[in-house]
């Protein structure tokens, strides 16, 4: 199909995650089914609300959305980390579907087949849809006659097997969009409906506005709580135990792990450079006199020659001056270079020469060359049917096999290829202006670590493992043999990775496995360019953390409170700011235009919301009682207030306080939806 041909030429194009509407259409699909599907399997994945996630039903969803990923990027490449993104986008697809459909359906709202009709089609598409660059015209903005053809297309009969193929995908491709804007806008109106409930009233825009009217300056002294030593407070375990009571809550958490790990980097040996430069230097020779270039280059090199045409912009940089100088010619070679690990040198096969960067192209499919005739006359009379406009393409975003016809072409040329029984069709609209081009042939070979360097590395981070079997081992030999000791706390079992190690998902497997005994050591694992080792130095299963591992924030707290007692204690005396001042060795500084939505203080623009509260309430000259700040206590003085009489606009002051409410209260009815719903996550049992 020519627009998935379009897509997929656009390699530069990013999948669009919005909102939490991901893969809505493969759910919608075997949700709907009539199909054994809660019950034919006790393989499952996780359980929402009471209903049970299949594990082969969740990665078909997964499956599913790894090709909408492919056609919206256009690789076909996806690593452990973007594979996992996936699978979460997946699971949160479930959650929506389970909760908030839920909630609309007790509520009796829901999205017609009429309004999702013209959300999707109509005179104003969503923004889901007008994000597609599929329907984007030359100009790179959506075109709704592209959209309208792209649809008309789907209901085209295909010619071969082949053509199916592609019309399936493309239809997949536009279900999945389609059902992407149905839950994304039953969101949005479940949204506005609780937007509508609990907006601002009239009470709170006259609070707001009158917090704004009236400002004050301050003079101020204020004494940090890092000025009292820590010796002059004791914190006993009994008020640790009881503020931890009072902040349980808080305290809630997921089982997870921590760890610690070392690494040993896979990296190149001396010898792997001498043979990487021992074979650059084999080969010079012959690249330098060969006359025949490409199998030289493609047999060794591991850059292979495709008869690119450089240009200026384009050519690698370090090959720049060589191969655009004045007395450039063919056969000209490099010496050898060594830069960033690799051993490189180039040699000119074609220059002198002039080229288009890039094409602007018409292109559709027909079924058989009968038709051919029949379409360019159509087109002649600028009657383009089904074709699309695939915009400006370079070289490179094109099949090799099509780049020399196409950009050889003259403007409104046609070109055809085959297309299985049938033929894609080109029109050359237009070809920007030509410049100089050369051809390159590169001899590179990037210096790597060789199996045998592998192994050598693996059987020393082997032997540590062998020799080490203990968390204390594990500790003692780490520091003995200068290894840096890597810790990571609060691993969760669904954790891509632990840290910001490469594909260390494995080791978050490990570490979960019931086997696994806090202490425990394990093998060897490799993650990226390292082999890691890693011991597991707690588990946490608990509902809440323990307070042994929040009792240093604890007593820091407690310690706060002390502290500004005993400042609080020392300032009491005081009648004036300046005997304050005295009192503690601090300086007297001013605040200035304070108002109740002030957010920062002080000239350390700190944020004490009581010491601003405190210092609006104090009438001018009046001096305050020591306040408990965050970061001190202070002692303030109002040296002026200023009350404005402006004029109250209820409209606009209500508008004003819910376009807050509209940006967070979408994410926080979410949450909250998760948090109260009963959720068992089991995926770690099977990614």
């Amino acid at each position: 199909m020519a627009t998935l041909e379009k897509i997929r030429s656009h390699g530069v194009l990013l999948l669009v995650i919005v909102g939490l509407a991901m893969l809505a259409f493969i759910l919608g699909d075997f949700f709907s089914s009539g199909s054994t599907f809660f019950n034919r399997s006790q393989a499952y994945v996780g359980e929402i609300e009471g209903q049970t996630i299949d594990i082969m039903e969740f990665q078909k969803a997964v499956d599913q959305l790894n090709e909408v990923y492919k056609i919206e990027t256009g690789s076909s490449n996806m690593d452990e980390d973007q594979s996992a993104n996936l699978r979460d986008q997946v699971w949160q697809t479930y959650l929506m579907k389970y909760l908030l459909e839920e909630q609309a359906d007790g509520i009796g709202l829901t999205v017609t087949d009429n309004e999702l009709s013209e959300l999707c089609i109509g005179e104003h598409p969503h923004a889901i849809i007008q994000q597609r660059r599929a329907f984007y015209d030359q100009s790179g903005k959506f075109n709704r006659l592209a959209l309208v053809q792209f649809l008309s297309s789907l209901n085209q009969e295909a010619q071969n097997a082949e053509q199916e193929a592609g019309l399936q995908q493309a239809r997949t491709y536009w279900m999945y969009w389609e059902n992407a804007v149905r839950l994304t806008h039953l969101q949005e109106k479940y949204t506005a409906l609780l937007q509508a409930l609990v907006g601002a009233n009239k009470l709170d825009a006259q609070y707001a506005f009158d917090a704004r009217q009236t400002s004050c300056d301050v003079a101020y002294i204020m004494q940090p709580y890092y000025n009292v030593a820590d010796s002059l407070v004791s914190v006993g375990n009994g008020e640790i135990k009881k503020l931890y009571n009072q902040k349980k809550e808080q305290y809630k958490q997921e089982p997870n792990r921590t760890l610690n790990y070392i690494m040993f980097p896979i990296v190149p040996s001396e010898q792997d450079y001498a043979e990487a430069e021992q074979w650059i230097n084999n080969l010079a020779p012959e690249f330098r006199t060969t006359t025949d270039v490409t199998a030289l280059v493609n047999s060794n090199s591991d850059v292979m020659y495709d008869g690119r045409n450089y240009s200026v912009e384009t050519v690698p940089a370090q090959y720049k001056d060589f191969a655009f100088a004045k007395n450039a010619k063919e056969g000209q070679t490099t010496e050898i270079s060594f830069t960033d690990d690799t051993y490189s040198m180039a040699r000119i096969m074609k220059c002198g020469y002039n080229m288009a960067d890039s094409v602007e192209l018409r292109y559709t499919i027909i079924a058989d060359a009968a038709q051919l005739d029949s379409l360019k006359a159509e087109w002649r009379k600028q009657n383009y049917g089904n074709a699309s406009e695939l915009g400006w393409l370079t070289a490179t975003e094109l099949p090799k096999e099509m780049t020399e016809d196409l950009f050889n072409a003259k403007k409104n040329d046609i070109v055809t290829f085959a297309y299985g029984d049938g033929l894609q069709v080109f029109q050359l609209m237009n070809k920007s202006a030509a410049t100089p081009k050369v051809r390159l042939a590169i001899l590179e070979r990037k210096v790597t670590p060789s199996s045998r360097t592998y192994a050598t590395i693996y059987n020393q981070a082997k032997q540590f493992v062998v020799n080490n079997k203990t968390a204390e081992a594990f500790t003692e030999a780490a520091r003995e043999q200068d290894f840096t000791i890597y810790p990571a706390y609060n691993v969760l079992a669904n954790n891509h990775k632990v840290a910001s190690l490469d594909q260390s998902r494995a080791i978050v497997r490990w570490a979960f496995q019931g086997d696994t005994k806090q202490g425990a050591v394990s093998d060897v694992f490799e993650c990226g360019d390292n082999f890691v080792v890693a011991v597991l130095s707690e588990i946490n299963d608990g509902e809440y953390r323990s307070v042994n591992s929040v009792a240093a924030e604890l007593q820091s707290e407690v310690a706060k409170e002390k502290k500004a007692a005993l400042i609080a204690g020392q300032l009491q005396a005081a009648t004036t700011l300046e005997e304050a001042a005295e009192l503690i060795g601090a300086e007297v500084k001013t605040a200035e235009d304070l108002t109740l939505s002030s957010y920062r203080f002080g000239e350390n623009a700190a944020t004490e919301p009581a010491v601003i509260g405190t210092a609006l309430k104090l009438n001018v000259e009046e001096l305050s009682a020591p306040v408990e700040g965050n970061s001190g206590v202070y002692v303030l003085k109002c040296l002026a207030k200023t009350t404005t009489e402006g004029e109250f606009n209820l409209e606009q002051e209500l508008q004003q306080l819910n376009m807050r409410y509209m940006y967070s209260l979408p994410y926080q009815a979410i949450g909250l939806l998760q948090d109260k719903a009963d959720i068992t996550d089991k995926r770690a049992n099977f990614y």
